[in-house]
């Protein structure tokens, strides 16, 4: 008679660090779902986040987010500052460091990705320079604050891959959205791979990144906070991989 040798047990997943860029705010339905969200992580799916919150102006400093295993530009704009969520978003893209960014984070990333990889200095975010000449992030027709919709995602995309399905329906709680140099963005790489019934961009990634996702609905708002959205489970997991190289 053979009896079956013990189960070896799974080595533990190592915390990962998140930077989550913003100014924290009780008012903020986002910011008040994120702990639980890192908490339902954890017991859930054993993906431990040791989360900071790094304010917007503080992001400006040289290597704020560097030693970081995830960043994810959070909503709440407008931000106090803008240039430093887009210097976190910079630092991410560019260092292979795992990003998210919703809502406003998603605006401030196709501003960073045009500025800095397709040479649209002059575009603007109307939030933030309602005055300028060029704007790339413009007030949207319809306000989508309250709004819930569908999103049709594109097929071998990292969005299919993370929501295991070709639509989704999402809520939001923003008033601007994406606008001019779509064409340009995409074609210095960047992927639009989430629309709306009506064709707008809704979702963005950038292939050949560790895990590069922005989305201007708010996976955060999504049921209750008790079970995280599959966007933030997919960050998680990034993060943690990340965790996982040597330094």
């Amino acid at each position: 008679m053979t009896t079956d040798a013990p189960a070896t047990p799974h080595a533990p997943s190592p915390t990962a660090r998140l930077a989550l860029i913003g100014e924290r705010s009780p008012n903020v339905t986002a910011h008040t779902r994120i702990p639980l969200l890192l908490d339902a992580l954890a017991t859930q799916d054993h993906l431990v986040l040791d989360a900071y919150w790094i304010p917007t102006a503080d992001a400006e400093e040289p290597g704020a987010v560097r030693g970081f295993d995830a960043v994810w530009v959070v909503p709440g704009s407008p931000y106090r500052s803008e240039a430093g969520a887009l210097a976190a978003i910079r630092t991410a893209r560019e260092d292979g460091v795992p990003f998210l960014g919703t809502c406003g984070g998603f605006q401030h990333t196709l501003l960073e990705y045009a500025r800095n990889v397709c040479g649209l200095t002059g575009v603007a975010h109307a939030e933030n320079d309602p005055d300028a000449d060029d704007l790339l992030i413009a007030p949207l027709a319809c306000s989508l604050v309250g709004h819930e919709g569908t999103v049709t995602i594109t097929p071998g995309s990292l969005a299919e891959s993370v929501l295991g399905a070709d639509r989704t329906v999402e809520r939001y709680h923003c008033s601007y959205g994406p606008g001019a140099h779509l064409d340009t963005l995409r074609a210095h790489g960047l992927r639009f791979t989430g629309q709306d019934e009506d064709g707008r961009v809704r979702m963005a990634e950038l292939p050949g990144h560790p895990f590069f996702l922005a989305t201007l609905f708010q996976p955060e708002l999504s049921g209750d906070g008790s079970r995280p959205h599959p966007v933030v489970r997919a960050l998680a997991r990034a993060a943690v991989r990340h965790a996982m190289v040597p330094a």
